[in-house]
């Protein structure tokens, strides 16, 4: 996620260009502000208690600030990220901000303030009184907003520049110079996000064919957990040893071999965009333990998608790659093995399905048809992922 707080006094144009980066990064929008003032307008009993508050130009109470911002994150949890406007304007709310999105399972990137010296701030907030019928734009409350600002949100500032998220931009200018320098700043500093996707489905279905066609089109490096053990029987290695007699049976092999062999290959592509998962995770527990070893790496999966196929389709793929030499597994050589193969499918793999449809990381392909019509299926679903996370 993309998340960003925009700071600034009162006037320093932090609403105008707040639209200009939701546009460009398809974020979550949160103007407090906004927010409670549509409940003013609205009538409801939020409202009716922030009234008073926002028209002398004080600061509505944390309590109510919280469970708004809330509730409107996790009514817009597909968003890329969020932009936050108005808020934090304390040191507390910042706090209480970092403790919010760690509930979230996120943090905000950095805070960009907009310095525009104090005349400038006057001449824009009276102007917009006269534009906007603002009741809080006039003389008065002005010097107060300003005040507030002035003792109680720029500490904000340096608790944000302790933790090296802070970048103080000129505000001053066209929108348009304002709006690019901003996005330099963001994209200079921003983490690198990342695409990592699990290929799912009943043996025979085509993940590993597809996987690697998926990878080289986007950018992504593809892991395949039997490919690598695999190559480590060939090799007659140690995993290679432990791992045969699982493999020719098309058993799930002990966790911590999978777990050695993703994590190497995590290491050797330390540029990587992200990663094709296939044959992994093949359990609930090897659902928790790829998000573990994506954590250790700022990274976590990004989708998971199941590639559906009848299980007689199923049976028929298996059993014609038996009969080929070249593609064979040890496991497609007879009936009894992939009944096997599929019914531990059924029984360990399936309930993975609803791990990740509880996290909302959960899409399905139809694997019926050519490799070609798979193929562009699964891609518009890997670019509705990107489209997501950039």
């Amino acid at each position: 996620m993309l998340n960003i707080a925009l700071f600034g006094p009162p006037g320093a144009g932090k609403g105008t260009q707040s639209k200009k980066l939701l546009d460009k990064y398809n974020l979550t929008y949160i103007s407090t502000g906004d927010i409670l003032r549509s409940e003013i307008a609205d009538g409801s009993d939020l409202g009716l208690k922030a009234r008073s508050i926002i028209e002398a130009g004080g600061l509505v109470p944390d309590e109510l600030v919280v469970e708004i911002i809330e509730k409107k994150i996790r009514a817009n949890q597909n968003a890329r990220g969020i932009l936050f406007d108005g808020f934090p304007r304390t040191v507390v709310q910042a706090y209480i901000l970092d403790g919010l999105l760690l509930k979230l399972n996120t943090s905000l990137d950095m805070m960009i303030s907009l310095d525009v010296p104090d005349q400038e701030l006057i001449d824009r907030l009276l102007l917009r009184a006269k534009t906007s019928n603002r009741s809080d734009d006039n003389m008065d409350v002005i010097k107060v907003r300003l005040k507030e600002y002035e003792e109680k949100t720029k500490p904000v500032a340096d608790y944000y520049e302790d933790q090296g998220k802070y970048h103080k931009l000129n505000g001053v200018g066209s929108l348009d110079d304002i709006f690019n320098n901003i996005v330099d700043h963001i994209e200079k500093n921003k983490s690198k996000e990342y695409t990592n996707i699990v290929l799912l489905g009943k043996p025979g279905v085509g993940k590993g064919t597809q996987g690697q066609f998926l990878a080289d089109k986007h950018n992504l490096v593809y892991i395949s957990t039997g490919k690598l053990l695999r190559k480590e029987i060939k090799n007659g290695t140690e995993i290679g040893k432990i791992a045969e007699p699982y493999m020719k049976k098309g058993e799930i092999v002990p966790d911590e071999i999978p777990i050695k062999l993703i994590a190497d290959q995590i290491k050797e592509n330390p540029d990587a965009n992200g990663f094709i998962f296939k044959g992994f995770p093949r359990t609930v527990i090897q659902a928790y333990i790829l998000d573990g070893l994506l954590q250790r790496v700022n990274m976590k999966v990004s989708n998971m998608i199941e590639l559906k196929l009848s299980t007689l389709q199923a049976v028929k793929r298996l059993s014609n790659r038996g009969k080929d030499p070249q593609k064979a597994r040890p496991y497609d050589l007879t009936t009894d093995m992939i009944v096997n193969r599929l019914e531990q499918y059924k029984e360990k793999t399936e309930p993975v399905l609803n791990y990740y449809q509880k996290q909302q990381k959960y899409s399905k392909v139809n694997a019926e048809g050519s490799e070609q019509e798979v193929f562009n299926r699964l891609s518009e679903e890997i670019e509705e992922t990107l489209r997501k996370n950039f």
